[in-house]
């Protein structure tokens, strides 16, 4: 007796569909924004560190892989059991939070072309595995500066 094919080809083609979303299922894409950047005055010449948040409302974690500014050469750092290391990526979860820090991940300028003073800008473009770049301006900010919210 032979079986009707339509209701195989339904599911195959549901099956097909459903292997097509992102690696969660969702299908979101990742939907990346910058909040709380800021940069200390550096107290150095040749060195500075940036900070800020990158929040992910889509449904698919992505990773930031890297950072260039025109200020100098930009790594990515984390703090692991209060030693800092070099890192080649750091996850975005999705529907998450990414908090670079003082004492945590964050990023370290050096080779500064100049020493950016307290109330200018840097800026910067972020780099991930998966989504576009995305631009954010760094306020210099004192150099003793710890902010209150955001973190």
């Amino acid at each position: 007796m032979r079986r009707p094919a339509a209701p195989l080809a339904a599911a195959l083609g549901a099956a097909l569909l459903l292997a097509g979303c992102g690696a969660d299922g969702s299908g979101s894409p990742a939907e990346l924004s910058v909040s709380a950047a800021y940069m200390p005055q550096p107290v150095s010449d040749s060195m500075a560190a940036g900070f800020l948040t990158l929040t992910n409302e889509g449904g698919t974690k992505d990773e930031l892989t890297s950072v260039t500014s025109e200020l100098g050469e930009v790594t990515v750092h984390e703090t692991v059991g209060g030693v800092m290391r070099e890192t080649g990526s750091l996850a975005v979860p999705a529907h998450g939070r990414l908090v670079l820090e003082s004492g945590g991940s964050h990023l370290m300028f050096e080779k500064l072309k100049h020493r950016p003073k307290e109330g200018e800008k840097v800026s910067v473009e972020l780099h991930f595995a998966h989504s576009d770049p995305v631009r954010a301006e760094l306020p210099v900010k004192p150099a003793t500066y710890r902010p209150s919210t955001g973190h």
